[in-house]
């Protein structure tokens, strides 16, 4: 009886279609891509195309390896630094403890993409966010590598030096203590890391490396796309344009150094070839960018929040081309 019922109208269990699995899925897409060949080889080769992949490796290539010293060195700040250590090491008082922050980022010899790791480890650690977003703004600019880079890539004007430790810790340190006066706390929100409980310092270092690499790594791919997608788009002949005025020139290489998101290690390099320019315009072009660019708004956004990123960059670029066009007025 039972079995007639299932054999008649009596209702039957519906089954589910068959999922694609990995292989077919593989062979489909192998297939679309023999299909389609001609027209994607058409595509990448293009002009626009060349210039966006270029951009987009240069700019990853460049930042990664500091991003790598950045997390390796937040990884060892979280796991075998104390934090009595930063009470001893920074003054009691905030508004001392912003530049004493600010000269200590001559330490780290590497780019924005490691000072923001770095920047969240000191704020996770107890440090004032004053003095942690000081050492974040200050660190790219003045530390020995960039400095050296810039004496190299300006061996006629050794005052652009001068110029750039002087502006980036000017900005580093109002910007610190402009936080300390009206920054909010809830805007700042650090990403709370694993406790790992119950393992040994080492296996507890590499969780967090891993941690920061992923976290970090997939913001500076997104901002490396936008700034290869705005620099393939943008025209060479707003350059020539802007450097006759002095005013629109300062801006124009302020604007461009936010979109080109070059490391600090090569930016002097960059600047130095636009001759067209006046030094003022390019130290702006200098100051500006190891403080606020594509990659670096994203990687504050991943690491602090989008609240924080929201406020604090704009400020910063602000504040930046007020200091550079009095620096180079006072120095250049």
């Amino acid at each position: 009886m039972e079995d007639g019922k299932r054999e008649g109208g009596g209702p039957k269990r519906q089954e589910r279609p068959a999922r694609l699995n990995s292989p077919l899925v593989l062979v489909l897409g192998m297939l679309l891509m023999v299909l389609f060949q001609s027209p994607v080889r058409r595509a990448l080769g293009a002009p626009v195309m060349q210039s966006w992949t270029t951009v987009f490796v240069a700019v990853v290539v460049q930042a990664l390896p500091f991003l790598v010293l950045g997390v390796l060195l937040s990884a060892a700040i979280a796991v075998y630094v104390p934090p009595s250590f930063f009470a001893r090491a920074l003054p009691q008082r905030p508004a001392l403890a912003v530049p004493v922050a600010g000269l200590a980022g001559v330490a780290l010899p590497g780019c924005e993409c490691a000072s923001v790791p770095v920047a969240g480890a000191l704020v996770r650690r107890g440090v004032t966010p004053a003095a942690a977003l000081a050492f974040l703004l200050s660190a790219p600019a003045i530390n020995p590598i960039v400095l050296t880079a810039t004496a190299v890539a300006f061996p006629r004007n050794p005052e652009m030096v001068v110029a750039r430790f002087a502006g980036s810790l000017v900005v580093a340190c109002v910007m610190g203590w402009l936080w300390l006066r009206l920054g909010r706390t809830d805007l700042l929100k650090p990403p709370a890391h694993a406790a790992y409980e119950g393992r040994t310092k080492g296996a507890a270092f590499w969780g967090g490396v891993r941690h920061d690499v992923m976290h970090a790594g997939g913001f500076l791919v997104v901002g490396a796309m936008a700034a290869a997608t705005l620099k393939a788009v943008a025209p060479e002949s707003w350059l020539r344009t802007a450097a006759e005025n002095p005013v629109i020139a300062v801006l124009a290489l302020s604007v461009l150094a936010v979109v080109l998101s070059i490391c600090s290690e090569a930016d002097a390099f960059v600047a130095a070839s636009l001759t067209q320019f006046s030094l003022t315009a390019r130290l702006a072009f200098l100051i500006v960018g190891p403080m606020i660019d594509l990659k670096l708004f994203a990687m504050q956004t991943g690491t602090f929040g989008r609240s924080f990123a929201l406020r604090f960059a704009p400020a910063t670029f602000v504040l930046a081309i007020v200091v550079s066009v009095l620096t180079g007025a006072v120095l250049l």
